[in-house]
């Protein structure tokens, strides 16, 4: 019974890491992308997503409690995790140690900037804007733990979808893993041109 409790959990893991944290993700970038054009039309798109009706119970069930779930989770699997050399090869296995590792980041990564965006914005201590993104990445040591999280953040979920399509059925033989592979590579790629010409855009 605990067996197929945890093949559960980690299936709903799988799952909630490309729907819907995986999709807001690509949202977000993609707004954040918009300061490529300057700052009102970043000001505009954020304003917009901003301006969302019931945003709030949004955020919460499509965006936080999913990642809250998935998180916790996630921590205790880098925990317990053993290496898959029976099953899979050197390159995979890498990639399984840097799922772990991204994991982690990617977890510090979110948590401060919730605390830097969301949660200033709920305390009325600031308007997340053009202005303000700019103030936060003149730091350099900030710009450069920006671009880690984001570059962390996008092989965790373009590498999850590897392990997403494998888990749920959609890619069992060598050859169809060997193109989800290729696959998520440039999905990786694309959304990381995306996530850092958008953070040098606020530069």
């Amino acid at each position: 019974m605990a067996e197929h409790r945890e093949f559960f959990y980690r299936r709903l893991h799988s799952l909630l890491g490309v729907i819907p944290i995986g999709v807001f993700l690509i949202q977000h970038l993609v707004v954040n992308h918009f300061a490529v054009y300057g700052a009102e039309s970043f000001n505009k798109a954020a304003g917009f997503m901003y301006d969302l009706p019931f945003r709030i119970v949004l955020e919460t069930v499509v965006i936080y409690l999913p990642i809250l779930f998935h998180a916790v989770l996630g921590v205790y699997i880098v925990f317990t995790a053993k290496f898959n050399g029976k099953r899979y090869g050197f390159f995979r296995n890498w990639l399984y140690i840097l799922q772990r590792i991204s994991g982690i980041v990617t977890l510090v990564f979110i948590a401060v900037h919730v605390w830097q965006t969301r949660v200033q914005v709920g305390l009325g201590n600031v308007d997340v804007n053009y202005s303000f993104m700019e103030g936060i990445l003149s730091n350099p040591w900030t710009l450069g733990f920006y671009i880690v999280g984001v570059i962390s953040t996008i092989f965790h979920f373009a590498n999850g979808l590897w392990g997403f399509m494998v888990s749920w059925g959609f890619a069992q033989s060598p050859r169809s893993q060997k193109i989800v592979t290729y696959a998520t590579l440039i999905v990786f790629l694309a959304v990381s041109y995306i996530g850092i010409r958008a953070i040098f855009a606020f530069v």
